[in-house]
C-alpha cells in the first residue's frame, strides 16, 4: 500500500518554479516593505503640502510598484501559479442550473424554518421547567 502512494507520487509532474537566490529575494522584499511605508508614510507626511487626489494617486503608484516587486518573489511567483491553477480548476465546476439552485435554497430555508422552530420550542419547555422549578418554595 505505502509502496503504491510513493509510486503515485513519483509520477506525478511537479511544476518546478526557479527560485531567485535568497539574497535577491530578501531584497525584493525589502523593497515590498520600503514601497509600502512609503505609501503610508507619505499619505500623511504630505497631507498639508498635496491634495487628495494627488496623495491617492501617489499611494496608488506605490502600492502598484509594492505588489510588482512582490509579484516576483519566490513566494509571489507561487502564489501567481496558485491562482492561475484554481481558475482553471474553476473552469472545470458543473455549476447547478438556474432551477436546481432555487430549489436548494428552497430547500435550506425550509429547513432552517423548521430546525429554528424546533429549537425554539426546546427552549421554551426548557426555560419553562427551569422557571417551574425555581418557583417551587421547599
Amino acid at each position: 500500500m505505502a509502496t503504491e502512494i510513493v509510486d503515485k507520487k513519483k509520477n506525478v509532474p511537479e511544476t518546478v518554479v526557479e527560485g531567485k537566490s535568497k539574497g535577491l529575494n530578501t531584497l525584493l522584499w525589502i523593497l515590498v516593505v520600503v514601497f509600502f511605508a512609503a505609501a503610508a508614510i507619505g499619505n500623511v507626511y504630505f497631507q498639508k503640502v498635496y491634495s487628495l487626489p494627488i496623495r491617492v494617486v501617489g499611494v496608488v503608484i506605490a502600492l502598484v510598484i509594492a505588489f510588482a516587486f512582490a509579484a516576483i518573489t519566490n513566494q509571489g511567483t507561487k502564489a501567481r501559479t496558485f491562482f492561475k491553477d484554481s481558475k482553471i480548476e474553476a473552469q472545470k465546476v458543473v455549476w447547478p442550473s438556474r432551477q436546481e439552485a432555487r430549489q436548494t435554497t428552497l430547500i435550506v430555508i425550509g429547513v432552517t424554518i423548521i430546525a429554528s422552530l424546533f429549537f425554539w420550542a426546546t427552549d421554551s419547555i426548557i426555560v419553562t421547567v427551569i422557571n417551574f422549578l425555581t418557583d417551587l418554595r421547599f
